[in-house]
């Protein structure tokens, strides 16, 4: 159905977004570059892109509102609706999901009563199932306003939603300190973060991520991680793994045409059969 246009702001929250938009219009030679900092920054106001945020950004950078909404509606970053004061989001892609990250989101929504992409009754967590976060050293990842939690597990998860609820202080695996989502929002608009020590917080990539730039650098790898084929790392005897291990196809061997007589390899037919 058609909708009434969307209302202004009022005017001092204008006049405030209008100032920090004029700065960070100023840092680019063709204003409409500005529109994916613009968009965090209305959503730092109300915790997500708003029709009437919309219409803000498409009046200072001279666009159409349909041209804002769809790079609004484009990338993922930017909520449609309200949301909560912290992001919670669980990669479910394949290497995630594979070490525990279905899992991990399953328990989540039983946990929270939620679904993807909802938010609990008391507006503090919005839960949602994510993409790649390039983290895969570390999967399953978990990311709390964009910072990530690594080598999580359903335990863990539970854990980290309870604290964040509860208001406990949470310190992210690497990365800036948590903050809400708005601040998160602002941040991302290109204004400097002012919490102490926060700039100063990261974290490196893992092991895996590293081992090319020393190849590339003419530095000896580490040992492999894994044995070579029929080897067990320092005499290992095979083992029933625990209820806390990850399952893997070294815990669990699968039935493949080397180890399975009733399907051999190699083609079952001849060629065009």
């Amino acid at each position: 159905m058609p909708q009434l246009p969307a209302p202004a702001y009022p005017a001092e929250v204008r006049a405030r977004l209008e100032a920090d938009a004029k700065e960070v219009i100023a840092r680019y030679p063709g204003s409409r570059s500005a529109l994916l900092p613009l968009l965090h920054l209305v959503q730092s106001e109300e915790g997500y892109v708003s029709r009437t945020g919309m219409a803000f950004c498409a009046e200072l950078l001279g666009l159409t509102t349909a041209e804002v909404t769809a790079v609004a509606t484009f990338y993922t970053m930017y909520r449609r609706k309200p949301s909560g004061d912290y992001q919670v989001g669980v990669c479910t892609n394949t290497l995630c999901a594979v070490m525990g990250g279905d899992a991990i989101f399953d328990r989540l929504k039983e946990h929270l009563g939620v679904g993807n992409d909802e938010t609990t009754e008391d507006g503090k967590i919005t839960l949602e199932h994510i993409e790649c976060n390039a983290a895969c050293d570390f999967a399953p990842v978990v990311m709390v306003n964009w910072e990530f939690f690594d080598n999580q597990t359903p335990e863990s998860a539970t854990r980290l939603v309870d604290d964040l609820i509860a208001g406990r202080t949470v310190e992210p695996t690497r990365g800036a300190p948590i903050c809400s989502y708005k601040e998160t929002a602002r941040i991302l608009a290109g204004f400097p973060d002012e919490r102490p020590g926060a700039v100063e917080a990261s974290g490196g990539a893992g092991p895996a991520s590293l081992i090319g730039l020393r190849l590339a650098k003419g530095e000896e790898p580490h040992p492999r991680v894994v044995a070579p084929r029929g080897e067990r790392p320092g005499g290992a005897q095979p083992h029933d793994p625990s209820p806390s291990e990850h399952l893997s196809s070294h815990d669990a061997p699968q039935q493949t045409s080397a180890s399975d007589p009733d399907h051999p390899a190699g083609p079952i037919a001849e060629e065009g059969e």
